[in-house]
């Protein structure tokens, strides 16, 4: 039998008017520090975000989706915050925050293959 691992989770959510707490799930971010793995995924579906909010700018939210993952792989493009450790990236990108990209609370589990559970948590709750 395969090692459990505790990992962490949070669903990314796109937040077109704040003011009304209304969101549509989009993406799900992984971390597990045992693992040394930081890894989010997302998918846009335009049709459905301008059925929802018919002002968003899709192209716009791209472009915060991708900073978001660059920050998550720690990756250049992603600026100062992408040069922090794996854990401080993980708790900057899922503090709260009032903007149209926000996540939900972190939640914990357990895993024996992060990249297994970031693909089983985006069916679940994005797809």
């Amino acid at each position: 039998m395969q090692e459990q691992h505790l990992f962490e989770y949070a669903v990314i959510r796109v937040v077109p008017r704040v003011e009304r707490e209304e969101f549509l799930n989009v993406g799900v971010i992984v971390y597990c520090r045992k693992l040394n793995f930081l890894h989010c995924i997302y998918a846009l579906e335009a049709q459905k975000l301008i059925s929802f909010y018919p002002e968003m700018d899709i192209l716009q939210l791209q472009e915060y989706l991708n900073a978001f993952q660059q920050i998550a792989e720690g990756r250049a493009e992603g600026g100062p915050i992408a040069k922090l450790d794996m854990a401080s990236r993980f708790r900057w990108l899922t503090a709260t925050r009032s903007t149209v990209i926000q996540t939900s609370k972190v939640h914990p589990a357990l895993c024996t293959d992060p990249q297994e559970a970031l693909k089983r948590l985006f069916e679940q709750y994005v797809v």
